[in-house]
């Protein structure tokens, strides 16, 4: 798929103006329209680059460019430089037709093939598409693995918190279990107390024998409170 500054800058086979504005101009036999010669100069590029070099910071295109070999071309005229030209004040409000012109003028006068400026351009964003599916990749892989590991931490958690519930479960048993014992201790000891009680009942006026809670406030203390 061609992209726009394709389009923007071959005029591989201009003709004279009269033959541009003319719909039914005829090109010459065997002559090549220009999304032809950019099908063509693509197709002369290695679809996949190859990165030679480590990228230590992804944020620098020309890091990019360098690892995946892409060199200067002669004298310096790479897409970048001409998208440089194209801004400059000096042709930059001037109109589409005259702006393409003005480069191509610049590019015959440093005998530069705009071809070479357009093979340059499709290295370039074939490097920078490559090295978009490295990072693409890296981040797959990078979310494959902390998503396992998170699995694994939750697994973890999982298991450790039904652990401790149980552990809490097992010790509100054990409280509920100790208190129905001392519960069913207490009224056989009451029950005990009161069979003293009630035999030394018969060899005393005053029975010294405690029958109740042993928690509760003495009869004693009861007395001495309410005086």
């Amino acid at each position: 798929m061609t992209k726009k500054w394709y389009n923007y800058i071959v005029s591989i086979e201009d003709d004279t103006a009269g033959a541009q504005n003319s719909p039914s101009a005829a090109k010459p036999a065997g002559q090549k329209s220009a999304s032809q010669s950019v099908a063509e100069i693509a197709a002369s590029v290695a679809s996949e680059p190859k990165f030679t070099n480590p990228v230590s910071d992804p944020t620098s295109f020309e890091e990019i460019y360098h690892a995946a070999e892409i060199s200067n071309p002669p004298q310096g005229y790479s897409i970048l430089k001409v998208a440089q030209m194209l801004e400059s004040e000096h042709i930059r409000t001037l109109p589409s037709d005259v702006k393409k012109s003005s480069i191509l003028v610049a590019l015959d006068a440093a005998g530069i093939n705009v071809k070479d400026v357009i093979q340059d351009a499709v290295q370039r964003d074939r490097a920078l598409d490559g090295y978009e599916r490295v990072q693409q990749r890296a981040l797959n892989e990078l979310e494959t693995s902390k998503t396992k590991e998170n699995n694994q931490i939750q697994a973890e958690l999982d298991r450790y918190v039904t652990e401790q519930r149980a552990k809490m479960q097992a010790n509100t048993d054990a409280i509920t279990r100790e208190r129905e014992r001392f519960a069913g201790w207490r009224l056989k000891k009451q029950q005990e107390e009161k069979k003293i009680a009630d035999t030394v009942g018969y060899f005393v006026t005053e029975n010294p024998i405690t029958t109740g809670d042993v928690n509760a406030t003495p009869p004693s203390s009861r007395s001495a409170q309410k005086s």
